[in-house]
C-alpha cells in the first residue's frame, strides 16, 4: 500500500514542488543521486570506476513536452560523455537514456534523432547506450526505436519490465546474439489490465523473464539487489552453460554499495546505475516505493538522526 502511495506521489505536481522545495530533502537525495552537475557526474563515475564497477549514467528528466527541452537533455548527453573520454571506460561506461526525455513524446522521429546522436557520442567513447523503459504506453514506441538504432549502433540496449504481461514475449524477441537487456521488475504504478500486481506475482514473473534471456544468445543484464534473484541468476548461468562475462548484474546508485563490492570482487561484472540531474523527483520517489528501508532512511534523515 506504501509503494502504491508513494508511485501515485511520483506523478503528482502537488507534491512534487512540496518535496522538491524542502531544503532537507536534497540532502537525502545525496544517497541516490550522484549531484546534479555534470562535473558531479564524472567525479561519481571515477570513485566507481576506482572501485572495480562498471557504470551507466542517466541525465535524470522525463515526459518532456518541449522541443527545446528535449534538444537540452540531448545536449546534456553530449557534454556527459565529453566529460567522462578521459576516463577511458569503453564498455564499462555506458549511459542510459530516457526516450521521453528526448521528444518521445512530441514526435518519434524526434526522439530517434537525439537518440543517434548520443549514441554516435558513446561509440566515439567505446561505449553504447541502454534505453530506459518508461510505462507501458511507450513500450512499442521504445522497441520500434530501438530496432532502428541497433541499424548503425548494434550494441544499444534496452530495458524490459517484468511486471508487463507482455515482457515474457518482448524477451522472446529480444534474445537473440549480439542483444542487450536489462530485465528489471518495473517501477512504475500500473493498472492491473497490463501488469502483475502484488511482489510474489512480479518476483515470479521476473524469474520467468529472466530464465527466457538466460537461455537465449544475448547479453542479460540483470538489474535486481535481491539475494534471491542474484542466487538464482547464478544457478539458471550454471544451467545454460554461461560463464561469468556473459552476463551482468546491475544495481542503482547508493543501495547495497557492499553487496555490489562482493559480486565485483568476486569477478562478476556489476553495473551502477548512476543517475544525476536537477529534474531528480520522479526518480527519487519511485526508489522510496520499492524498498521501506529506504522510507526510514529518508524520515531517519528527515529527524537528524
Amino acid at each position: 500500500m506504501l509503494g502504491q502511495l508513494l508511485l501515485a506521489a511520483s506523478g503528482s505536481r502537488l507534491v512534487r514542488r512540496s518535496v522538491s522545495g524542502f531544503p532537507l530533502t536534497r540532502k537525502v537525495v545525496q544517497r541516490f543521486v550522484a549531484g546534479e552537475s555534470t562535473q558531479e557526474a564524472r567525479d561519481a563515475v571515477e570513485r566507481l570506476r576506482d572501485a572495480n564497477l562498471a557504470v551507466s549514467v542517466d541525465h535524470l528528466g522525463e515526459e518532456t513536452r518541449d522541443a527545446r527541452a528535449a534538444e537540452a537533455t540531448t545536449n546534456a548527453y553530449l557534454a556527459l560523455l565529453t566529460a567522462l573520454r578521459p576516463l577511458q571506460l569503453g564498455s564499462r561506461g555506458e549511459v542510459s537514456v530516457k526516450l521521453s526525455a528526448v521528444g518521445q513524446r512530441l514526435d518519434d522521429a524526434m526522439a530517434l534523432e537525439h537518440a543517434r546522436e548520443i549514441c554516435a557520442a558513446a561509440a566515439v567513447n567505446g561505449s553504447s547506450v541502454t534505453l530506459d523503459m518508461e510505462d507501458h504506453t511507450t513500450v512499442d514506441s521504445t522497441l520500434t526505436i530501438l530496432r532502428k538504432l541497433r541499424e548503425d549502433f548494434p550494441a544499444t540496449g534496452v530495458a524490459i519490465q517484468a511486471y508487463l504481461f507482455r515482457s515474457e514475449e518482448d524477451c522472446r524477441d529480444l534474445a537473440s546474439e549480439g542483444s542487450r537487456v536489462r530485465l528489471v521488475k518495473g517501477a512504475y504504478r500500473e493498472p492491473a489490465s497490463v501488469a502483475h500486481q502484488g511482489r510474489g506475482a512480479v518476483d515470479k514473473a521476473f524469474v520467468r523473464c529472466l530464465r527466457i534471456l538466460m537461455a537465449g544468445k544475448g547479453y542479460p543484464m540483470v538489474a535486481t539487489h535481491d539475494d534471491r534473484m542474484i542466487a538464482i541468476t547464478e544457478l539458471l548461468a550454471d544451467r545454460f552453460g554461461r560463464t561469468i562475462g556473459d552476463h551482468e548484474f546491475q544495481m542503482l546508485y547508493g543501495i547495497r554499495t557492499d553487496r555490489q563490492e562482493a559480486l565485483a570482487g568476486a569477478g562478476h561484472t556489476v553495473r551502477v546505475y548512476v543517475p544525476y540531474g536537477d529534474d531528480w523527483y520522479g526518480y527519487f520517489m519511485r526508489r522510496l516505493a520499492e524498498r521501506p528501508a529506504n522510507v526510514a532512511f529518508f524520515l531517519r534523515a528527515l529527524g537528524g538522526k
